[in-house]
């Protein structure tokens, strides 16, 4: 059976940004987790990001969102065009990096659809993440701006989440329901309890809509901003140095929020958002436990291990997370669940139990001025 052919007038903008403090030593902002391989693939999380939407956007449909200093790593692991990098600056959150492709897509293509992943997800299920995205696409043409809602596993209260009311009734997305509102963190008892009722779903902040639906709703709600990205936007194919001059003189003052917060949970409450549930596996590699769940077991041990298996050696010892990545040999005796994760330059030793904390130590190291460290 031949491959689905791309969707025609459809980009898929990549918005690569953020450290993933929660993942030091590995990840540091030099250096962020998109670019690292961290299921043992052979492939970044940002490489994979790409080759799951190039099918659906095509060849020349991917556009990359990411900052000044890590363009020249980006190009180098994916090989892309000028015309598909967008380098931000500084980062200022992610409406100002989607709502800058957008605007830039339609000063060149005009009104088309846009859906925006992050470059740091691991997603397994090609075909349901595909239809997923086909339906978006189709929700989108309507006039929606659409979400996926991935189907949560566990009551988690790491993620956001997603409620879902009343089918859409849109001709050709048959799974797309109306978006009734959106959840930060929840604790436990309310992550449980949003489960039971089987409205809620993870909001993985994939977002798909036509850029003109997205650029009215900024102009709206955040004229500011709005103003700002298309008078970037308006400079970007005109040369080097008058994007240049823009950008320094326009991308500072922009304001600093999500899409999240400026976009989707506002026009929400008014039903201009709809949620197709993602049937497929996904998770945000948020910290060192949530990555042992990517990984291959090394023996009935539990244990799993990022890089050379054989410069580890454990004795009375399962369940944990080593990462050797130093050269070293990484010998464990007697502990269970922990986190040993050793590069050249630093040692983290802690358990699973803690590793959304890591990002304490993250911020330690910033307060004691050690930023050669992050």
């Amino acid at each position: 059976m031949p491959e689905p052919e791309p969707i025609a007038d459809f980009y898929a903008v990549v918005p690569a940004g953020g450290s993933g403090t929660r993942l030091w030593p590995v990840s540091r902002a030099a250096s962020p987790k998109f670019l690292h391989d961290l299921t043992g693939s052979g492939r970044s999380l940002l490489q994979a990001t790409v080759d799951r939407l190039v099918p659906l956007a095509g060849e020349d449909g991917v556009v990359l969102v990411t900052g000044a200093a890590h363009v020249d790593a980006a190009r180098e692991q994916l090989g892309l065009a000028d015309e598909a990098l967008v380098a931000e600056p500084s980062p200022r959150d992610s409406m100002a990096a989607i709502g800058l492709a957008a605007a830039i897509l339609q000063e060149r293509h005009g009104d088309v659809v846009i859906g925006s992943f992050a470059a740091d997800q691991v997603i397994s299920g090609r075909d349901g993440f595909e239809q997923a995205v086909r339906e978006a696409v189709v929700a989108a043409r309507a006039g929606y701006v659409v979400t996926v809602g991935i189907a949560a596993s566990r009551p988690s209260t790491a993620f956001g989440y997603v409620r879902s009311g009343a089918g859409l009734g849109v001709d050709g997305a048959p799974s797309a329901l109306h978006a009734v509102g959106f959840t930060e963190k929840p604790d436990a008892a309310t992550a449980s309890a949003y489960l039971a009722t089987g409205e809620y779903r993870w909001n993985a902040g994939m977002f798909v809509v036509r850029t003109s639906v997205l650029l009215d709703h900024l102009a709206r709600l955040r004229p500011a901003l709005h103003d700002g990205l298309r008078r970037i936007a308006a400079s970007w194919d005109t040369g080097a140095d008058a994007r240049a001059r823009v950008l320094a003189d326009t991308w500072p003052g922009l304001e600093k929020i999500a899409i999240d917060h400026a976009i989707a949970e506002p026009v929400a409450a008014e039903g201009g958002v709809a949620v197709v549930p993602g049937v497929f596996g996904w998770d945000d590699v948020g910290d060192f436990n949530s990555l042992a769940a990517l990984l291959p077991s090394v023996d009935g041990s539990g244990t799993k291990i990022l890089g050379d298996t054989s410069a580890v050696i454990r004795v009375e010892s399962a369940g944990s997370v080593l990462v050797p990545a130093s050269g070293r040999t990484v010998a464990v005796l007697g502990l269970d669940d922990v986190v040993v994760v050793d590069t050249p330059d630093a040692l983290l030793v802690t358990t699973r139990a803690r590793a959304q904390q890591v990002k304490d130590i993250v911020a330690a190291l910033r307060e004691r001025g050690e930023d050669d460290l992050l």
